[in-house]
């Protein structure tokens, strides 16, 4: 309670008057205050709001489940979520929180933590609570796993089988020739110069997706792709690649030409479905895996499916251009990986040398010995 005084004198400095004025209102809080900024679970949901907009929306999602695997520790220490203010969280949940991830993989457990980081460091840019961000770094520095190296699992001689029967595009439709229906045979170019694209420029399956007619130069052979991180990047062609697009394009001018839009604005590979129609909408990565599978189980069998993916192309590229070359910067620049360990998993894959003489060492030693 804060009490002012008053005091007013006469004139002839007789006696004076005390007048005390008591005021009982409490300082208004701050606006971000513990007591005004919600539940942890309201807090949460901000949090994920921000990083929508400025991550890509896989990385929302990861984000997302890592924060739902952290609402369930909270929940086993007795704070619910959706009742508990943001201001009771602390960096004592780190630890149950690595120690509940111990199950599973250490990609995944970095992966979780890493959005779990991200959230305290919003909690703390919004003032929404007391935290110690040292501390935080630290207890998930001591007890998170480091992920191994994991080499790229894929099967090369089965990616190369399917690119064979892939281009020649008459075995991909039912009716071989001109016998195909237009819409089979517009499908079978689509697919054809979709999967000689993955293979030979090593796009991701979204970035292939998005690509626009206006992104490609021609003449070049190169487009201009906003790829992972956002980040602006040049993709080469190969001419087998540009040939099979063109032929697409070609057979789908009518599409295109009736479609009202300006040629540059549309999609490269676009569907081809009943709920397409005869609209140019832009293929969507699930189009992109469901190709894939179709065409492993038309070419390679059931046994396949599941086993090659579009990413399997990109796995099948940064190889090629290993082997083909024995650089490994020039193979990270042309797979746009931001660090060149990520490229480093490959060259076990593409290292020749290396296998030629360890046989000639031991296959030669057991040969040897044998006489």
């Amino acid at each position: 309670m804060i009490a002012i005084s008053i005091i007013i004198k006469s004139i002839d400095k007789s006696r004076s008057i005390r007048i005390m004025e008591d005021m009982t209102a409490a300082d208004p809080q701050p606006v971000n205050s513990p007591a005004s900024a919600g539940s942890i679970s309201e807090a949460m949901s901000k949090y994920l709001a921000m990083v929508k907009l400025s991550r890509s929306r896989p990385t929302m999602l990861a984000y997302k489940t890592g924060l739902q695997v952290f609402s369930a520790v909270l929940l086993e220490e007795g704070m619910q979520p959706d009742t508990t203010p943001i201001g009771e969280l602390t960096e004592d949940l780190i630890s149950p929180l690595a120690g509940y991830l111990k199950a599973y993989s250490p990609a995944t457990e970095q992966l979780y933590l890493q959005s779990v980081k991200g959230f305290y460091e919003y909690v703390d840019a919004e003032r929404l609570a007391d935290i110690n961000q040292s501390r935080v770094h630290i207890l998930i520095r001591q007890r998170a796993r480091r992920p191994g190296v994991r080499f790229p699992q894929f099967p090369s001689d089965e990616i190369e089988r399917l690119l064979d029967h892939v281009e020649g595009m008459d075995t991909m439709t039912r009716s071989p020739g001109d016998d195909a229906p237009e819409a089979e045979r517009l499908r079978a170019t689509r697919d054809r110069a979709f999967l000689l694209t993955l293979a030979d420029t090593g796009l991701r399956v979204h970035e292939a997706c998005n690509l626009r007619r206006g992104d490609i130069n021609w003449n070049e052979r190169y487009a201009v792709v906003v790829g992972k991180g956002d980040k602006q990047a040049v993709v080469r062609f190969t001419s087998r690649a540009i040939d099979a697009i063109r032929d697409y394009l070609a057979r789908r001018a009518a599409l295109d030409g009736n479609s009202g839009r300006q040629l540059s604005s549309l999609p490269v590979f676009a569907r081809h479905d009943k709920g397409a129609g005869k609209r140019i909408k832009p293929m969507t990565p699930t189009t992109g895996r469901n190709i894939v599978n179709e065409r492993v189980l038309q070419f390679l069998g059931q046994e396949m499916v599941g086993k090659i993916t579009p990413h399997s192309f990109r796995h099948y590229f940064v190889t090629s251009v290993l082997r083909g070359t024995g650089n490994l910067r020039l193979a990270q620049e042309l797979a746009r990986h931001s660090n060149i360990q990520v490229t480093q998993r490959y060259t076990h894959l593409s290292n020749d040398e290396l296998d030629k003489a360890y046989y000639d060492v031991f296959e030669n030693r057991s040969s040897k010995s044998g006489r």
